[in-house]
């Protein structure tokens, strides 16, 4: 089975695949929520660089036992990631405890899509992976929305290009920095408050958190919408994404697994090599 690692600056995204010929999705279709295309599993833990490779293994053991996996299960790894720490001690336990030579995503790795950033070293790992994903799904082109610790705008043309896209500070730094820079405003559960005029604290900053970023992302897709020449799908991912997507009105669906899928398609496009 392929075991698919996509680290990020808040969260590690694993999961499952069972190995297949196939490279693509087929128009219209592609993992979901429910995460098809042989997807058998996934987990979330935190982002920590300190964690050593031996801290990983006991993890991952106890996590496969409770879904009826083995580490042995695992016959391949790809990796991406955009905290270069962690690389170190996820190599060390593919290597020491998987015994397989994990595939990074990186230069080198056969994308089939054309960067056009002006420096293509500059985009992150998980933003090609997304337009990988995208692509493969939706080749009518398509606007990949991820709520991370950034939430990043990344434009995928029909042609196969990965355009360019927006970087705005994620949904949990802004709360985090409202909390941290003022001295009386309270940390808050991100969460939808019943109406955009709070009648408390909590709720008044729900409200511009929550309908603040929904009002952010239609703005901004506004904006991408006016500067191509198709029409794209607007697909949001990432921790977030079903809660802002609710709230929006140009969102056209949520994909949880989006990186994930697009690290499977990734594996399969170079294995051979």
């Amino acid at each position: 089975m392929l075991l698919a690692i996509d680290v990020g600056n808040t969260n590690i995204v694993l999961g499952l695949y069972a190995l297949s010929a196939g490279a693509a999705l087929p128009a219209g279709a592609g993992p979901g929520r429910a995460g098809g295309a042989g997807l058998r599993a996934h987990w979330r833990l935190d982002t920590r660089a300190s964690r050593t490779s031996d801290e990983y293994a006991a993890l991952l053991a106890q996590l496969f036992a409770l879904r009826g996996f083995r580490l042995d299960d695992v016959s391949a790894v790809i990796v991406s990631s955009v905290v270069p720490p962690a690389v170190f001690p996820i190599e060390k336990l593919c290597r020491d405890h998987l015994h397989r030579e994990p595939m990074v995503v990186g230069p080198g790795i056969k994308t089939g899509i054309a960067v056009l950033y002006e420096n293509p070293r500059e985009v992150g790992a998980d933003r090609i992976v997304n337009a990988v994903a995208a692509h493969a799904r939706w080749p009518e082109g398509a606007i990949v929305v991820d709520f991370g610790t950034a939430t990043t705008f990344d434009v995928v043309t029909p042609r196969g290009e990965y355009a360019g896209g927006i970087i705005a500070p994620g949904l949990m730094v802004s709360a985090d920095a409202l909390y941290a820079r003022t001295s009386k405003l309270p940390r808050v559960e991100i969460a939808r408050p019943r109406t955009a005029i709070g009648k408390n604290t909590v709720a008044s900053i729900q409200a511009g958190l929550v309908f603040g970023y929904a009002g952010l992302v239609d703005a901004l897709v506004g904006r991408i919408r006016a500067e191509v020449d198709f029409s794209p799908r607007i697909v949001a991912t990432g921790g977030l994404a079903t809660l802002i997507a609710a709230e929006s009105s140009t969102i056209d669906e949520c994909d949880d697994m989006l990186t994930l899928d697009g690290l499977r398609l990734l594996h399969e496009r170079n294995r051979a090599a």
